[in-house]
């Protein structure tokens, strides 16, 4: 077995990692779904239970969307009877979102059905497995974060900055 990591095997395995993802994410959207809420509505109602109360602010700032896509989806789930807006007694301009009842029990209705998705899912790989793909899944998420942080800088930085960020594995820094 070979320790060289060329850029074939880079490409290999970010391929099969977006294949794995979107298949992933398409199949729990779709038996979420039947349960009240997409997987997207699912992810911003927990956000809000876990984070209670939110503005809209907070939701475009955790998720990475436009304010505008945000106050879309809040439309939608308010109009569908799953959250409500209420005002702050200090700043009008300001609402808070919160979830109503119903919104709490599409988020309980779908939870069960995430963890059997999940457990079933997990089944083909061993504890060990398991372990393995969490240190990987946990080691390119940190290195996610050097790389946002390097192309997120002025053009002028990015260039000096990428010769700061660590080599891939079996590359040299020159």
């Amino acid at each position: 077995m070979s320790t060289s990591f060329t850029n074939d095997d880079s490409s290999s395995a970010a391929e099969a990692l977006r294949d794995f993802y979107i298949r992933s994410h398409r199949t729990l959207d779709k038996l979420m779904a039947g349960e009240g809420a997409s997987l997207a509505r699912n992810k911003m109602l927990g956000h809000i239970e876990r984070n209670s109360p939110v503005r809209a602010a907070d939701l475009a700032t955790a998720f990475g969307f436009a304010p505008r896509t945000i106050t879309e989806a809040i439309d939608a789930l308010e109009r569908d009877g799953l959250v409500r807006r209420s005002g702050d007694a200090s700043d009008r301009r300001v609402k808070y979102i919160a979830l109503t009842a119903s919104g709490k029990e599409v988020l309980r209705a779908s939870e069960p059905v995430k963890k059997t998705f999940i457990d079933g899912l997990f089944a083909a790989l061993s504890e060990k497995e398991i372990a393995s793909l969490t240190t990987v899944l946990g080691k390119l998420n940190h290195r996610l974060a050097e790389l946002e942080e390097v192309y997120s800088a002025p053009p002028s930085a990015t260039a000096v900055a990428t010769d700061e960020v660590p080599a891939r594995r079996g590359q040299k820094k020159s």
